[in-house]
């Protein structure tokens, strides 16, 4: 009898070192570091972050890094950009282009000209040949070619002259300096030919097209010399 109490109690000690072992066991796995991904946290333990480029990241597990929204951006804003555009005048104010030109303003090559036409009647000729882009409106303080009829927008339309590729007859790839029109957002709008052009964006012009601003009926006819 002395014998099997002896066992018994052996056996009660090794079941006490049993559960020992397995707390021991939970307790080191507790608080051992999770290895799953910090995105495996549900929404609702997730802390929430002020932080706009979490908002605006998408990137799922897996992917790779999302874009360090922190890095500098040296793009101008909207205020920057209207301060470089900005036109001192002699009376003290000041008048924000709405223009810019793009890189590949070149200074033509051909002697480009404007007939200007009411009617039959010819008013004037404008030689567009002595620098890259010409700024049309009804503002006389910084516009190059001045239209006087209310129809037209203080800052209407730019003719620009751009370096463009384009093939020869054998399919060979050249630069050629050729005249654009584009019209900034002009309240009337810019016609070529009878036919009104999209806005803030580049149209192609061609030696012997018509062009017209807002309601008025003045016709600019593009030519140049060889033309």
């Amino acid at each position: 009898r002395d014998s099997e109490r002896e066992r018994e109690r052996h056996r009660e000690r090794e079941r006490e070192r049993e559960r020992r072992r397995d707390d021991g066991d939970r307790r080191r796995d507790y608080d051992r570091p999770s290895t799953r991904p910090r995105r495996s946290v549900s929404p609702a333990s997730r802390p929430r972050s002020t932080s706009p480029s979490r908002h605006r990241s998408g990137s799922k597990s897996g992917s790779t890094p999302p874009e360090n929204k922190a890095k500098p951006n040296f793009n101008p804003s909207g205020l920057l950009a209207a301060a470089t555009n900005t036109v001192k005048l002699s009376d003290g104010t000041s008048t924000v282009l709405k223009y810019n030109e793009p890189p590949e303003a070149r200074k033509p090559t051909l002697g480009w000209r404007l007939y200007v036409f009411k009617g039959k009647d010819q008013l004037d000729l404008l030689h567009i040949n002595q620098q890259s882009a010409y700024l049309i409106g009804r503002d006389r303080t910084v516009v190059d070619i001045f239209i006087e009829h209310p129809s037209c927008s203080k800052q209407h339309a730019v003719i620009q002259h751009r370096q463009v590729q384009v093939k020869d007859e054998f399919g060979v790839p050249k630069a050629t300096i050729k005249p654009f029109i584009i019209d900034l957002e002009s309240t009337n709008h810019t016609h070529v030919n009878d036919e009104t052009i999209p806005t803030t964006r580049f149209y192609e012009l061609r030696a012997g097209d018509v062009i017209k601003f807002g309601l008025s009926d003045r016709e600019y006819v593009l030519l140049h010399d060889e033309a």
